[in-house]
């Protein structure tokens, strides 16, 4: 049977003067996920859901997912704030979500107050566990902040301070098909203890590929998009699909 898992991030969604832009592009994706065929299994948005991580943006991410109908899991980012999302959606920080042919796994990096992340050694080692429970079973696991260095050093300064120990723990495990993260609004895919590290672009603006410099990298109005990883078997494959320069299905939801 194949799986398919939509991987979206960094929607940044405001309200006021300035929330016209992220809203659209959200709404855009999510019904270029619905235009897709077959429909994907489930919607992971890999962190920065809001740009502030206030109430109303809350209540407004929740006005603009409306009445999606697919199972669609929120992960934090260093923009969010854990009392205000789960105020609005409930649930926990961290949670892992068993389907049938797969299992996803949402992990918590935020450090209010900070923009880089951390998981902490309980979430470690709870992951460890969750992962131990489904040998068989492709995991995949989201998260904000990138575990390792991806090259754009102003943003390597504020990756996954504790990478070495994820990256210690999804080693010890051969099922982990994917490791998604956001973060730096731009799609990157690297090898990550044994499996595959894959950062989606943004929803909204992407950054500078910056590469020789520790100065903030920009963002720019690049084409957006997110990622579609299939799983069939012992495979994972993943392609980006583009949105906001695409002349493709939309569904409506």
């Amino acid at each position: 049977m194949t799986t398919f898992i939509a991987q979206l991030s960094d929607s940044h969604i405001t309200t006021g003067a300035l929330g016209a832009g992220p809203a659209t592009g959200l709404q855009l994706a999510l019904a270029r996920v619905m235009g897709l065929d077959p429909r994907p299994d489930c919607v992971v948005i890999t962190g920065d859901l809001t740009d502030h991580g206030r109430p109303d943006e809350y209540a407004a991410l929740k006005e603009i997912i409306g009445d999606f109908p697919l199972p669609l899991h929120l992960v934090t980012g260093n923009h969010d704030c854990r009392g205000p999302l789960l105020d609005v959606f409930g649930g926990q920080p961290y949670y892992a979500v068993e389907y049938p042919e797969f299992t996803l796994v949402a992990l918590d990096s935020l450090v209010e107050g900070s923009p880089a992340g951390r998981l902490g050694a309980a979430q470690l080692s709870w992951l460890d566990d969750m992962l131990r429970r489904r040998p068989d079973v492709p995991a995949m696991i989201g998260l904000h902040h990138p575990p390792m260095p991806v090259g754009i050093r102003f943003l390597d300064g504020m990756r996954l301070l504790d990478g070495d120990a994820l990256r210690e723990v999804v080693a010890a495990h051969g099922n982990v098909a994917r490791v998604m993260a956001g973060h730096v609004h731009r799609p990157i895919t690297a090898a990550f203890a044994g499996s595959v590290l894959t950062v989606a672009p943004s929803l909204w603006r992407q950054t500078g590929l910056l590469l020789n410099s520790d100065a903030p990298p920009g963002y720019l109005a690049e084409p957006t998009g997110f990622l579609l990883h299939m799983i069939e078997g012992d495979d994972c494959v993943t392609h980006t699909v583009q949105v906001s320069h695409a002349a493709a299905l939309l569904g409506a939801y």
